[in-house]
């Protein structure tokens, strides 16, 4: 089995990624935590962290707090404040394209881009989740009944895709060519971004609360079952008529997390239990990295070459994978 070099914080871990190649852990209380080589912490946000995503275009951790702030952090040494907005909760945050960088609170999205003031995007019910297309500054919303497509530098009216229903997040494929939302209920949405056309992924005996898009944006491996279930987007209709691959299948744990490997074919799960494994698409072939826990899995990210894998725990425990080893 692969070497684990472990930790263990005093905070729900909410985001583990990699830092200008240093793990780091950013935990409910507000702060960074870079424990390789010596343990740093960085204050993010007073008061709690409520949301905080690792930027691929950028390169960079965005964080959202109860302070009403956005900030991010290249290297883990110091926070840049992108944004505030007083006493108002972050609850998403997001990043695209040429530094641009969205986040929500309450029933408003907002939008910064490069050289541009802040942009409000107001909405008739409150905003759960936003997403930037990875082709030019559009932005997507998740709320209640659906979501809405932005074109930020524009005043032009929102395309709103309908569909019954709470959705709490949104993800473009990485090609632009379909929407996905997670759904309150048991379940994902989805649309073709060209003519509106529908996809609906159900199936799953609890919600899902974690999904990553495969290295070449063929599959979106999800949670929320005893199995990663890896939805095929390859097609011109996605996952329409198409059985979802089933991996790490385990009739005692349900799946917490997912992680795609950054290059391969692999995805890395997470469980209930604190198990990790690592399944290859091709032939479903698993590999043990951790045996468990006493907490389940919250949150994985691979480092850009993909020998590492970071992972962090509802309960604090934390560690970094060395699959090479």
């Amino acid at each position: 089995m692969p070497s684990i070099a472990a930790y263990e914080f005093a905070d729900f871990v909410e985001t583990a990624c990699f830092l200008k190649d240093r793990p780091a852990f950013a935990l409910a209380d507000g702060t960074l935590r870079l424990p390789a080589g010596g343990e740093k912490a960085l204050t993010l946000h007073e008061g709690g962290l409520l949301a905080a995503v690792y930027d691929g275009f950028g390169r960079r951790l965005l964080s959202g707090g109860e302070d009403g702030r956005v900030v991010s952090t290249s290297d883990g040494e110091s926070a840049e404040e992108l944004a505030s907005i007083g006493r108002k909760w972050i609850g998403a945050v997001a990043g695209g394209p040429n530094g641009a960088v969205g986040f929500a609170s309450g029933r408003s999205a907002y939008v910064l881009a490069a050289k541009s003031p802040l942009k409000e995007l107001a909405h008739p019910r409150t905003v759960e989740g936003l997403a930037f297309s990875p082709k030019g500054l559009r932005v997507a919303t998740a709320h209640y009944d659906g979501a809405s497509l932005f074109f930020p530098a524009t005043d032009a009216v929102p395309t709103m895709l309908g569909w019954k229903g709470a959705h709490l997040d949104a993800s473009f494929s990485p090609d632009g060519r379909f929407l996905v939302t997670i759904m309150q209920e048991n379940a994902l949405h989805g649309w073709r971004v060209d003519d509106g056309k529908h996809m609906r992924m159900t199936g799953y005996p609890a919600k899902v609360k974690d999904w990553s898009w495969s290295a070449k944006g063929k599959f979106l491996a999800t949670s929320g079952a005893p199995a990663a279930i890896l939805w095929p987007f390859s097609g011109k209709d996605g996952p329409m008529g198409k059985a979802p691959l089933e991996l790490g299948t385990r009739g005692d744990s349900m799946v917490t997390a997912v992680a795609c490997h950054p290059a391969e074919d692999m995805l890395a799960i997470g469980y209930q239990d604190g198990m990790i494994l690592a399944v290859r698409f091709a032939d479903s072939k698993e590999a043990l990295l951790r045996r468990g826990g006493a907490s389940p899995v919250r949150t994985m990210a691979w480092h850009g070459a993909g020998g590492l894998l970071a992972f962090g725990a509802e309960n604090g425990e934390a560690g970094v994978v060395d699959i090479a080893g």
